[in-house]
C-alpha cells in the first residue's frame, strides 16, 4: 500500500467520524445489546429504550422490576458499555 491507500474499514470509520455518525452507531449497538445483557425475561418487560446525551432511558412495565433494575443500574451500565467496547453511556434512567 502507498500512503494514499487505505482499507475499506479505515475509509468507513473516517466517514463516520467526519459525518458524526460514529457515536450514533455506538448508541444503536448499545440499545441492541440490551436483551443480551439483561436477559429475555427482563427485556420483555422493557420498552422505549433510547440514548439521549449519554443517558440510557428505559421504560419498565413493572414497579417491582423497575426497583430491582434500579439496584443493578451500575452493573448493567458497565456490561452494556463493555458489550459495545466503548463508554457510550454514563447513566441509566428507568421510567
Amino acid at each position: 500500500m502507498t500512503n494514499h491507500d487505505h482499507s475499506l474499514k479505515e475509509v468507513i470509520e473516517e466517514l463516520l467520524k467526519v459525518y458524526r455518525l460514529d457515536s450514533k452507531l455506538e448508541e444503536v449497538n448499545l440499545v441492541n445489546s440490551w436483551e443480551k445483557v439483561v436477559g429475555k425475561m427482563i427485556a420483555n418487560h422493557t420498552e422505549n429504550i433510547k440514548v439521549v446525551n449519554r443517558v440510557l432511558y428505559v421504560k419498565v412495565d413493572s414497579s417491582a422490576l423497575r426497583h430491582e433494575l434500579h439496584m443493578e443500574r451500575s452493573k448493567i451500565l458497565k456490561k452494556l458499555n463493555k458489550k459495545v467496547g466503548k463508554k457510550v453511556i454514563d447513566e441509566i434512567i428507568l421510567r
